[in-house]
């Protein structure tokens, strides 16, 4: 099979995976009405599910070494169809909902790094950067169809059928992925799982990749944060003045995944930008462009409706656009028996961040007056902008260390 038939057939099975990472947040403001939620208690739902994707990607670094990313893929992936199905079919309360959606994460993070980890094992560095990133754009359609299905059905059937109907991706990402790989080599690092504490030492003495990692962990904080909470911001921006209802859910819930649609541009965007000027240099240009996003988004809540899903497009489309290039940029900093392990770090610091900050923002949401009260909207927004401010900070210190000349051929 071509590399190019390859990556996208192994595209298509990752949009698949992620149609169930944002089936809770395309209904979250019915489901907080549903469960007599408190928007703290909503974004926390949220946060378990990064928890327990942060549990899994940590643990799955050290798997993929041990026993081969091909097959820590395809086995994980058993997993995430039944944790899926079982929070979509189950789930009737703050409880129920917390503790499912936290099992669904933690039996989605097979589909992410051990599939970032078989492209770099498949891809050279000069093409590397764009293939990571049609993978991680795959991602975005899938979170767009997603919403998509979500603002049908939910119209149509109910919240229960478009939280089922997402739980059914992973079930056909399963078999597609399963007869992708079925030619693909089953690379082994047995000497990065012999001794998991070391591994994760020298990662973490390894600093110019720990400056990737700290960039990325700002990157999470702002991105998981805003794909919690837009379609529920949408939602309430359409319904500005009036009373909230099903159909203005659902159109908000539409917005959002035209804005995720159209931020598949920007992964891929981002990796080849990166692959041409360097990896920091496209780093700095979309996480500052995302800050000021942040900084504005929630102050817009009483703009024409038409600024407001601008704005969203231009916010995924940046706070995306970066996503792949510190996955790539990981890849050239760490030796190819330690990946594993600078997964997992990675994935505990970044996905730990990106736990906490739906929460937060829900708690900053109530703590200013709630989802009624215009300006609750931006002190929360500014929240997820102020956590992010690290990851800039964070990549200009990468691209002045000597050690960075490893990227991109040299182009940092």
């Amino acid at each position: 099979m071509s590399d190019g038939r390859w990556l996208a057939l192994l595209c298509l099975a990752r949009a698949g995976f992620a149609l169930m990472f944002v089936a809770y947040s395309a209904s979250l403001g019915l489901l907080k009405q549903a469960w007599g939620l408190s928007s703290a208690q909503a974004g926390l739902i949220q946060s378990a599910f990064h928890v327990g994707f942060l549990v899994s990607l940590f643990a799955i670094g050290f798997l993929a070494d041990r026993y081969g990313a091909k097959r820590t893929f395809l086995t994980t992936s058993i997993a995430a169809c039944v944790s899926g199905l079982t929070f979509a079919l189950f789930a009737d309360s703050f409880v129920s909902a917390l503790l499912l959606h936290a099992l669904a994460g933690l039996c989605a993070g097979g589909s992410y790094t051990p599939g970032l980890t078989l492209i770099a094992e498949r891809f050279p560095a000069v093409r590397r950067g764009r293939a990571m990133g049609y993978y991680l754009a795959a991602a975005s359609l899938g979170y767009a169809l997603s919403l998509w299905l979500s603002s049908v059905l939910i119209v149509a059937s109910g919240w229960r059928a478009a939280l089922i109907a997402c739980a059914l991706g992973p079930v056909a990402a399963s078999l597609l992925a399963a007869w992708v790989l079925r030619g693909s080599r089953n690379v082994v690092h047995p000497a990065g799982f012999a001794n998991p504490l070391r591994a994760l030492i020298e990662v973490w003495r390894n600093k110019p990749a720990m400056l990737a990692v700290w960039a990325y962990v700002a990157h999470s904080w702002e991105l998981l944060g805003m794909w919690a909470w837009m379609p529920t911001y949408l939602g309430v921006v359409l319904a500005h003045g009036r009373e909230s209802s099903a159909g203005m859910a659902s159109l908000g819930i539409a917005f959002a995944a035209l804005s995720y649609l159209i931020s598949t541009a920007g992964s891929i965007g981002g990796g080849l930008l990166s692959d041409r000027w360097g990896r920091t240099a496209v780093i700095l240009l979309m996480s500052i462009a995302s800050l000021i996003c942040s900084f504005t988004f929630g102050w817009l809540i009483a703009a024409p409706v038409w600024i407001v899903v601008a704005v969203a497009i231009a916010y995924n489309l940046t706070a995306i656009g970066d996503s792949s290039v510190y996955s790539t940029a990981l890849t050239e900093l760490v030796p190819g028996h330690r990946l594993g392990a600078a997964w997992a770090l990675r994935s505990l610091l970044g996905f730990g961040a990106g736990a906490v900050s739906p929460w937060l923002f829900g708690l900053v949401l109530d703590l200013s007056g709630g989802v009624r009260t215009d300006a609750a909207w931006g002190w929360a927004w500014t929240a997820l902008g102020v956590g992010a401010v690290l990851g800039p900070v964070a990549t200009l210190k990468l691209r002045a260390l000597r050690g960075s000349a490893q990227m991109a051929g040299g182009k940092r």
